[in-house]
């Protein structure tokens, strides 16, 4: 069931319209509920996939709680618990592994013998990736790492724990929560809330524009000239490229901004996954506001654990490559999405290598890093750098990447900027301009979000009859503008496939 679905625009105001009306004993259960059917229809047989991880965890938690209690010594302790948490990670990650990457690591492995000159008959799995598995493998993963550095209890309620792993706003993308936070806001039953429905709604109509107006109209034409590089070279490829930098903004940015409505107005507060990204005057500054759930969850328990900063300056930069390849490995069991994750993490080393330099520079020139020039041109600069690696996560192997990125430096055809060429690539000329006012729509609410301006909170301090103008206006344009049609179906979530 996909948010941009008629199907979800029945189910969700049933959820919460039930949700509300029956007593509390019955809330909890009723979202667990409506959390397994959710992830159901897609897949039936996958919930029990889910099941097993929270059992294994929800296990792995209250055995590490038994050992707290116990009555060993420190070190005892310390070793008993290291070995749930290592029996823990080893078989979440092993069904992640096969899963998502066994194909992936057997072709490895087949061509690694080949190049000895012998034959390995590999063989080939037919999977079905699970929907959602990198994120709630994650989730209930960093709650096993919560509960062992007594952060947060052991939850003994089996159905809330459940609930935690499977609750249905953020389950298939994100984001990735903290039993810290989500946790302990189940475990009290809400009562209904004028406010947090007004910016529930409110967060809902955002995503939904960033989804279906904005993202799935960016996608015709980045589908168009991508999935067909050879007829659309060059400065074809340049335009689809700087598209698709909002593309995947607007489809992962939609997702996690209408699962935080949704969960608004359940009396839910889901952390905020992106915070105006590509404003971001460095790629270190990019990165912790870009998918904010994966970067502070590989922070916490894989870069600090490694040893973070505090070993030296080699050290930290090895901890950072590590942690960037194995986040472009989560995206996916592909060499594009490795490359990605590196090259992400190579400008970072390389810009705090040359950092010296430029502060330097920048006393002898006397320059103002305050400045609006200054700050627009490290904007630009990190916005095609990010770009520039976006085209590894866009190709769809490692070798195309390297096409695309040949065609773009080699063919020369500036003037299909300006022939009316780009409205034969799927978008015709009125669509094309509504795109771009859309990424006009998008920067100016990142700018405002910058500067400290809540739209949200600027809306509901108006009188009533703006407020619902307003609310008519906004939900009649998503539904006029979005992308519907006869031959459209609702299009997946982009990290619907990690």
């Amino acid at each position: 069931m996909l948010f941009n679905s008629i199907e979800f625009l029945t189910f969700f105001p049933l959820i919460v319209l039930s949700y509300f009306v029956i007593p509390e004993k019955f809330k909890q259960p009723l979202l667990l509920m409506a959390s397994y059917y959710f992830y159901m229809c897609w897949n039936a047989k996958y919930v029990l996939l889910i099941l097993l991880l929270t059992v294994i965890t929800y296990v792995s938690g209250l055995l590490i709680g038994k050992v707290n209690n116990s009555s060993y010594d420190v070190v005892k302790q310390t070793a008993l618990k290291n070995w749930i948490v290592a029996g823990s990670f080893i078989i979440n990650l092993g069904i992640l592994f096969y899963y998502k990457y066994i194909n992936f690591a057997l072709t490895i492995l087949t061509n690694l013998f080949a190049q000895i000159h012998i034959q390995l008959n590999a063989p080939v799995f037919d999977i079905i990736l699970p929907v959602g598995i990198s994120f709630y493998t994650f989730q209930s993963l960093s709650y096993t790492m919560d509960v062992y550095r007594n952060e947060i209890y052991a939850e003994k309620n089996f159905f809330r724990y459940a609930l935690f792993v499977s609750f249905f706003p953020q389950l298939l993308a994100g984001p990735i929560e903290r039993s810290k936070n989500l946790l302990k806001q189940l475990a009290v039953p809400k009562k209904f809330c004028f406010e947090d429905a007004r910016e529930g709604i409110l967060l809902m109509m955002w995503g939904f524009f960033l989804k279906i107006v904005l993202a799935d109209r960016i996608a015709i034409f980045v589908d168009t000239v991508y999935g067909d590089f050879s007829t659309y070279p060059g400065a074809y490829l340049v335009v689809a490229t700087l598209l698709f930098a909002f593309q995947i903004y607007c489809d992962f940015a939609g997702y996690s901004t209408i699962a935080m409505g949704a969960a608004k107005i359940l009396g839910i507060k889901l952390m905020e996954n992106f915070d105006a990204p590509y404003l971001s005057t460095s790629v270190s500054e990019f990165w912790k506001k870009w998918h904010i759930s994966l970067t502070s969850w590989f922070k916490d328990y894989l870069y600090i654990p490694l040893g973070g900063s505090r070993r030296g300056s080699i050290r930290k930069y090895i901890n950072k490559m590590i942690v960037f390849l194995l986040s472009g490995l989560w995206h996916g069991p592909s060499f594009s999405f490795i490359a990605w994750g590196g090259l992400n993490g190579l400008y970072q080393i390389i810009g705090e290598m040359l950092k010296p330099i430029r502060d330097k520079l920048v006393s002898v020139l006397r320059l103002d890093r305050e400045s609006l020039g200054h700050k627009l041109i490290h904007i630009a600069a990190t916005f095609v750098l990010v770009d520039f690696s976006w085209i590894f996560f866009r190709a769809y192997s490692f070798k195309e990447a390297l096409e695309i990125i040949k065609s773009m430096i080699t063919v020369k055809n500036p003037w299909v900027l300006f022939d009316s060429s780009l409205y034969m690539c799927g978008l015709d000329e009125k669509n094309f301009h509504l795109m771009l006012l859309g990424i006009v729509i998008l920067l100016f609410a990142d700018f405002c979000k910058r500067k400290g301006i809540k739209i949200r909170e600027v809306v509901v301090r108006q009188d009533y009859w703006f407020r619902w103008c307003f609310f008519a206006f906004a939900i009649s344009a998503i539904f006029t503008l979005g992308v519907w049609g006869q031959d459209y179906n609702e299009a997946n979530f982009i990290y619907f496939q990690f």
